[in-house]
């Protein structure tokens, strides 16, 4: 089984590291990666993409926020099944609150280091 996970992430360095981890843990997955909240919803919204068995997403981003992509998938029938994990710097309460409230299945806020990311 191949596991499909698309990574909404548009500051390349973090795309990096996430990529490596991923590529470490012991599933097959094809992972896609797209820059930024419109992207995202371009791709979900494309059906020749391949649909997404989870979506990493970040919340500070250009064009459309992690907030409202969320918003947007969770609003769909089609899509709210899907598992959101927030992967973002903000410790901010508020911000994990309404991440909650819109339905993310986890919110951990990014390290800095690769090895804190592996475990």
């Amino acid at each position: 089984m191949c596991v499909e996970l698309l990574l909404v992430e548009d500051y390349k360095a973090d795309a990096m590291i996430l990529l490596e981890a991923i590529e470490r843990v012991e599933f097959k997955s094809n992972v896609h990666h797209v820059l930024d909240g419109k992207d995202a919803v371009e791709y979900l919204s494309n059906d020749n993409s391949p649909r997404p068995d989870m979506i990493l997403l970040d919340l500070n981003m250009p064009r459309m926020n992690g907030h409202e992509v969320l918003q947007w998938i969770k609003q769909d029938d089609n899509r709210r099944d899907i598992p959101v994990g927030i992967l973002t710097t903000s410790s901010d309460e508020a911000d994990i609150k309404k991440a909650y409230q819109n339905y993310a299945s986890y919110y951990i806020i990014k390290t800095t280091t690769f090895n804190a990311l592996e475990t």
